[in-house]
């Protein structure tokens, strides 16, 4: 396996798109509440680089929330097609005002008018109240610019630990794992 975790992780993923059918950044995003009780949920990755692995979401939401109160979080990558997984542990960061704003203008302009219509996370009365917020501001907006709502941005997960499953024959699975060191990573294999 490569030394450096990050080209390791952009060899796979790069593997995973050309593999898996669906969403191969589909990730799961593990947070804790206030209380310490897990969360976890399915996101996508939009980004990642030597400074980290970037999601985005409404600050309203439950994870939002939870990111606020504790900014530490895990993911896990699982590639069914390739047999491998990843799992990332660290800080958690917001991404700058520039960034969100890019990302969000990529967007398409559905997916922009949901991020002003959708309560992320708190009770819906029906779906035609969505609907009927998705309408508004389709009306509002009408051909003009959409906005970044100004609770939609990003996080972006400062890795303190990566380690990168391999599926191998009678389970004897190949584990490596990357901790964060003074000195760049520390990396060992572990037992399956």
């Amino acid at each position: 396996m490569n030394e450096d975790p990050y080209a390791l992780f952009a060899e796979w993923m790069a593997e995973a798109a050309r593999s898996e059918p669906n969403d191969p950044n589909a990730m799961c995003l593990a947070t804790a509440t206030p209380e310490g009780r897990p969360s976890a949920r399915m996101v996508l990755l939009k980004g990642h680089d030597a400074r980290g692995f970037v999601f985005y979401t409404n600050l309203e939401s439950r994870k939002g929330g939870e990111l606020a109160a504790n900014p530490f979080a895990a993911l896990c990558f699982h590639w069914k097609t390739l047999t491998r997984s990843v799992r990332v542990e660290g800080r958690i960061e917001a991404v700058t005002a520039e960034e969100a704003d890019a990302y969000y203008a990529s967007r398409s302009r559905g997916s922009r008018i949901g991020a002003w219509a959708s309560r992320q996370s708190r009770p819906l009365e029906g779906r035609w109240a969505l609907e009927k917020a998705v309408a508004e501001y389709t009306m509002k907006f009408g051909v003009s610019e959409i906005p970044r709502p100004p609770f939609w941005s990003g996080f972006r997960l400062l890795p303190e630990r990566i380690e990168f499953w391999r599926d191998m024959p009678f389970r004897l699975h190949e584990r490596r794992v990357f901790v964060a060191a003074e000195a760049g990573w520390r990396t060992e294999a572990l037992y399956p």
